[in-house]
């Protein structure tokens, strides 16, 4: 028998080395903390233009007369007729509805702050995901796969993001974590 067997005979558990080849050296790295810093600011950004396309009717998806301020419903429009698959019903019940608009506005803009600042990665995360699969949710299914769509791909870059506090580089997420509110609830960081 050779040493090599010797030490891994049934009775020896097989313990096999890994160096930690893991995130962490990489995350740690300049480049990709500023990678991530970017891809956060960049989705922030989508969060935060939706809110204001939606608000004050700035032209692009969202026509002046249509905008919040102006009574439009940021809601409506998209609920109640582009919802399609098993959960149109509900999608259709809900389109317009007063409460469905201020929590889709407050999503959009806390969510977009959140990320554009680097502050509480974990929430928006959270609440990021949930709007987003929602919004994934309402074609099902999706018009150009089978079920993976832009919706799905940002709730995961969004997880990720919050994983890798991505908050620290190029955002105040080191100060923030560091405050005593966010040491003593730690789910704000």
């Amino acid at each position: 028998m050779t040493v090599s067997e010797q030490r891994h005979t049934p009775t020896t558990p097989h313990r096999v080395h890994m160096p930690d080849l893991a995130l962490r050296p990489v995350v740690e790295s300049s480049a990709a903390r500023y990678v991530w810093a970017l891809a956060r600011l960049s989705l922030g950004w989508v969060f935060v233009w939706a809110f204001l396309d939606k608000t004050f009717g700035l032209g692009h998806d969202t026509k002046n007369a249509q905008a919040w301020i102006h009574g439009g419903s940021p809601t409506k429009g998209f609920l109640a007729f582009g919802a399609k698959g098993p959960f149109a019903g509900f999608y259709h019940d809900i389109a317009g509805a007063a409460w469905a608009d201020w929590l889709f506005m407050l999503g959009l803009a806390g969510i977009g702050t959140a990320l554009m600042l680097g502050v509480c990665m974990r929430l928006a995360a959270a609440a990021g995901t949930l709007l987003l699969v929602m919004m994934w949710s309402v074609t099902l299914p999706p018009a150009n796969n089978v079920f993976m769509d832009d919706h799905l791909i940002y709730a995961l870059v969004l997880i990720g993001l919050a994983l890798v506090a991505a908050g620290d580089a190029v955002g105040l997420g080191r100060w923030w974590g560091n405050t005593a509110l966010v040491r003593k609830l730690p789910v704000l960081k």
